[in-house]
């Protein structure tokens, strides 16, 4: 059987990254920055000889657009892309759209960090009629819909050889 290899590329600076806001499934775009980094993560990519059979990324635009000018840099802007939301940043709940050193202020340093970092602790939920409300999707969970979403994939017939898989910030800090 083949080995699959999965290089991951976190998205690039966004707006609300800019202005230190908790962003979660909100559907901000990159910022200039962002752009920059992300065609720069492309170059480094080509550069180390990098290339790709298919491509993975969440439904929100700062993961697609960062993928997409990874690709462009790649010159393989033609790769087959997956989209699912099983590949979305955690949702933070009642703390999406905050800036996060006022909400430090709040409730403490300690606290955002577990909220940020953590999996045991999740942040507060939203009410289901508060206009931000998906649903909860606790951190924990992260990891585990991104290997759903990449293991259905990898077990398919065709079964891509080198994948490149867009994830959010917040996940990449599990460690296992």
């Amino acid at each position: 059987m083949a080995v699959t290899k999965l290089v991951l590329v976190r998205h690039g600076e966004s707006q609300w990254n800019k202005e230190n806001r908790f962003t979660g499934w909100y559907d901000v775009d990159l910022s200039e920055k962002g752009v920059s980094e992300a065609k720069a993560a492309g170059k480094l990519l080509k550069e180390e000889g990098f290339s790709f059979d298919f491509a993975y990324t969440s439904v929100l635009k700062r993961a697609i657009h960062t993928l997409w000018n990874v690709l462009d840099e790649l010159d393989q802007a033609w790769l087959p892309v997956e989209k699912s939301w099983k590949l979305n940043e955690r949702h933070y709940g009642a703390l999406q759209g905050l800036n996060k050193a006022e909400t430090a202020e709040k409730y403490g340093d300690e606290q955002v960090k577990q909220w940020r970092r953590g999996f045991a602790v999740t942040p507060p939920e939203l009410t289901k009629d508060d206009e931000r409300y998906p649903g909860h999707d606790p951190r924990y969970a992260t990891t585990e819909r991104e290997r759903a979403a990449v293991d259905r994939k990898s077990g398919a017939d065709h079964r891509p050889r080198y994948s490149l898989l867009e994830r959010h910030h917040p996940a990449a800090y599990e460690e296992r």
